[in-house]
């Protein structure tokens, strides 16, 4: 049997992440042996007697900072998996290909700050980048913590049970999942698209993958990359518009004259395109690229939770 997949956690707040992460899909994961989570509290390394991790910031400024050597001494005694990630409001958007990435691996490790930050020094040379999980701030990094290994360990080989789950996501394949529904067929008026009560697989396919195109060109147009919709996803919509609970934009855009440059403001069908907000992608709400390609990798500089007091995010 292969080692079981670890992830190391420290924070000054062990019970933060202790409990939740031994609940439900990740709590039957480490107890099945498939997950290997640790946490580690910086004040078991503290210098003094009173196990202070804090101090004031040079050049004055409010609120309070956490010293290097706390930290240092605690990574360097536990040899945690790398890459080493420190959690802050400065580091890269954490989506669902980096999660992908990272679960593909033997491990990582987080390193949540709190207060009104880490020292740089600790992002400088302890960590091997910084991760945000959106444009906000959080108490610490502890929140963005949960986020980060959830969303890795449940692409765990076995922790979902049933693989295929994870492959037809929301962001997994740069759309939007295509909706959901259970029993009855019918509740209060409101049916389930007839396609899904047929039994006909190709069919429920077929409308699945245009449902997941016509919901993702109207809530997120900034998934779809330039060419998209395709011709044959043209054709698809076209045929399927009327059965879909959420139709694609009209009109869907045309295909491209041959020869001329497809506009770099081209949005996929956005059928608001008067209004600059929309199609824009909420804070926190990650998706393929949300801190995209282009930035920097898991392990170079970058990853951070913007969750934590402000820099931890």
């Amino acid at each position: 049997m292969s080692a079981p997949f670890r992830v190391d956690v420290f924070t000054i707040f062990p019970e933060y992440v202790e409990v939740p992460l031994s609940l439900s899909l990740v709590g039957r994961a480490r107890s099945g042996g498939l997950l290997d989570l640790r946490v580690h509290d910086p004040r078991d390394w503290a210098a003094d007697a009173h196990r202070s991790v804090d101090d004031a910031p040079f050049g004055g400024g409010p609120g309070m900072v956490m010293m290097p050597e706390p930290l240092f001494r605690a990574v360097e005694a536990v040899g945690p998996p790398r890459p080493l990630l420190l959690c802050s409001a400065s580091g890269r958007r954490f989506d669902q290909a980096w999660a992908r990435t990272l679960a593909s691996g033997a491990g990582f490790s987080l390193l949540c700050g709190r207060y009104e930050g880490v020292d740089q020094r600790v992002a400088d040379h302890l960590c091997d980048g910084e991760v945000s999980i959106g444009d906000y701030v959080l108490a610490g990094g502890e929140a963005a913590a949960l986020v980060i290994v959830e969303a890795v360990a449940r692409l765990v080989p076995g922790v979902m049970g049933n693989e295929a789950s994870a492959a037809d996501e929301s962001f997994t394949a740069g759309l939007l999942e295509y909706p959901q529904y259970t029993r009855p067929a019918e509740f209060r008026g409101w049916a389930v698209p007839e396609v899904l009560r047929s039994g006909d697989h190709e069919r429920i396919s077929r409308w699945r993958r245009a449902a997941a195109l016509a919901r993702t060109m109207r809530r997120r147009p900034d998934l779809l990359g330039a060419g998209r919709p395709t011709a044959a996803e043209r054709s698809l919509l076209a045929e399927l518009a009327s059965e879909l609970p959420e139709p694609p934009p009209d009109p869907v855009p045309p295909d491209p004259v041959p020869g001329e440059p497809v506009p770099a403001d081209r949005s996929a069908g956005d059928p608001s395109a008067g209004d600059p907000s929309a199609g824009e992608s909420a804070p926190g709400e990650s998706a393929p690229g949300v801190s995209a390609p282009g930035e920097s990798a898991p392990g170079e500089s970058a990853p951070g939770e913007s969750a934590g007091p402000h820099p931890p995010g």
